[in-house]
């Protein structure tokens, strides 16, 4: 048999397996390391995506991929990185899809908008205008920046964000300051092409530094 992959929650039974060669050795493995890093990779997916249910979702597919790679479980191996890079490379991809989604709707909707008697929900709008644009930029950074920025922000130390990189920890330190100058060029020119004027950021990175 091949391997079943079921959305799941941390109190479910972990209903994965490896090829029946690999199953004996690595099962239990599989187990202990789901148990052990799922809470992290959902908030981490919470963080990216602003939605838990699809944080969770692809948490769980970050483990369906790991079940199909047992060279994973060797003791040389960076599993920890592993994981970590492949959760934010679904979280930014779910970025993107949900950007694109958004463009359509927000284009289908124009008209629709304009034409409404009801009160427009200013306030609502106001603040998930910011998480928008946050999560804009997100999805438009180069990929090392993006992480870096996502996993500090998750309360990665600089140890931690060496490993799970595979970066030289000397270098940490640079690259956060190139990712938050990125994040920040790309934040100001996204609001005042939205608004048509220069205004103070309000979600600069510093902070993740």
């Amino acid at each position: 048999p091949g391997r079943r992959c079921i959305s799941m929650d941390a109190s479910e039974e972990i209903p994965l397996s490896f090829h029946p060669k690999e199953r004996a050795a690595s099962s239990a493995s599989l187990e202990d390391i789901f148990r052990l890093r799922y809470p992290r990779l959902v908030s981490l997916l919470a963080r990216i995506t602003g939605d838990r249910g699809r944080a969770e979702e692809l948490a769980s597919e970050v483990f369906c991929r790991l079940s199909s790679r047992p060279a994973l479980f060797r003791p040389e191996s960076n599993m920890d990185g592993w994981l970590y890079r492949t959760a934010v490379n679904l979280g930014l991809d779910a970025l993107r899809m949900e950007a694109r989604r958004r463009r359509n709707e927000q284009a289908a909707g124009a008209e629709v908008a304009r034409n409404s008697s009801a009160v427009d929900p200013l306030a609502d709008m106001l603040r998930s205008e910011q998480r928008t644009r946050v999560q804009a930029v997100l999805a438009a950074l180069t990929p090392v920046s993006a992480r870096l920025l996502l996993l500090r922000h998750a309360g990665f130390s600089y140890g931690e964000l060496a490993g799970a990189l595979a970066i030289k920890p000397a270098s940490v330190g640079t690259l956060l300051a190139r990712a938050a100058a990125e994040f920040e060029k790309k934040y100001r020119s996204l609001h005042t092409a939205i608004k048509g004027r220069s205004s103070p950021v309000r979600s600069s990175p510093a902070s993740w530094k």
